[in-house]
């Protein structure tokens, strides 16, 4: 099935593309864009993951910078029948955190300084459980290639205002077809991108809770989540709205279209629904059983502790290093 709607998905991005095109430059022009659309579908699936890295600033860290935050997401993602996935850090005070990589041999999990800041270890470990949930179901390969045609898209919708116009017999709607065009083709893109994204939010935070053992856990790191990021403003993520959607929740502020046409399923019924799924795994009784937890002492991390962010002070008032950043 994911493969299924990975196919549909880069066929619908196809045929707007080419809708596109055929507005700017008639025929000639939706041939040019057919080929375009190969190209970008193409350069997305061997490199979207890369570009969606850089444009959001993400860097690398490793077992020497991250001694703790690695071992946890190791033990996660044995736990989870996975590779380890390459661990990269965002930097921006606003607690979030995105996977990537076209199959789970190539999985990347991002997480933001902000996330390790506020939030606590058993919280963190939810949050990269429920990434990793994405790279189990191959959910990253149609997250990275939707952002980049996404992007594209609006990019050559935008194009088409300066030159679609100019010859009414390449185009054969004229200029007010072109306005239309420029308006209509980003909404359709998004509309694509909702589509997928809120059962695969749905699906992650099930799979990601049985990841981890935890949902109450995951539960109020999508609270806290979801709180300080209406307060926090993601710049990386505000200059590149397409990507929005790979967040575990939305990164951008409230002044903007994405507050209509919402790339994730409404917090509250998140909540919930881990909620209950928490309330069936302390009943015994009902659901699914989770998988074995990933003990915080067994990875290195204290339970409950806040962690802190590398390149700063420790915490503690014995001036010892604490957390996972060492």
């Amino acid at each position: 099935m994911n493969a299924l709607r990975t196919t549909i998905l880069l066929a619908g991005m196809t045929a707007l593309f080419m809708g596109v095109g055929y507005m700017i430059g008639g025929t000639g022009g939706m041939a040019l864009a057919f080929l375009f659309a190969l190209g970008t579908n193409a350069f997305a699936y061997w490199n979207s993951d890369k570009m969606v890295l850089s444009m959001q600033g993400a860097k690398e860290i490793d077992p020497r910078s991250a001694p703790e935050l690695y071992q946890m997401t190791k033990r996660l993602a044995d736990n989870a029948g996975l590779p380890m996935p390459r661990l990269y850090l965002i930097a921006t005070d606003q607690p979030n955190a995105f996977a990537t990589g076209r199959s789970p041999d190539k999985g990347v999990v991002a997480v933001s300084s902000g996330l390790v800041k506020y939030l606590d270890s058993r919280e963190v470990a939810a949050v990269i459980a429920h990434e990793l949930a994405h790279i189990k179901n191959r959910d990253t390969l149609t997250m990275t290639v939707t952002a980049t045609l996404a992007g594209a898209i609006s990019m050559l919708a935008q194009f088409g205002l300066f030159f679609g116009g100019a010859r009414d017999n390449n185009n054969p709607l004229g200029f007010v077809g072109v306005i239309a065009m420029v308006i209509l083709a980003p909404i359709a893109a998004m509309l694509v991108q909702m589509a997928v994204s809120r059962t695969r939010e749905y699906e992650a935070d099930k799979d990601g809770a049985e990841i981890c053992g935890d949902p109450a856990a995951l539960a109020t790191a999508l609270e806290k989540i979801s709180s300080l990021s209406r307060r926090t403003v993601n710049e990386a993520a505000e200059r590149a709205p397409a990507m929005a959607h790979m967040y575990i929740s939305n990164p951008l502020s409230g002044a903007r279209m994405d507050n209509l046409f919402s790339t994730h399923p409404n917090v509250e019924n998140r909540i919930a629904a881990l909620t209950q799924m928490a309330s069936r795994v302390r009943g015994g009784g009902g659901g699914q059983t989770p998988r074995q937890r990933v003990n915080p002492i067994e990875a290195n991390v204290r339970p409950g502790q806040s962690w802190r962010t590398p390149g700063t002070r420790p915490r503690s008032d014995d001036g010892k290093p604490s957390g996972p950043w060492g």
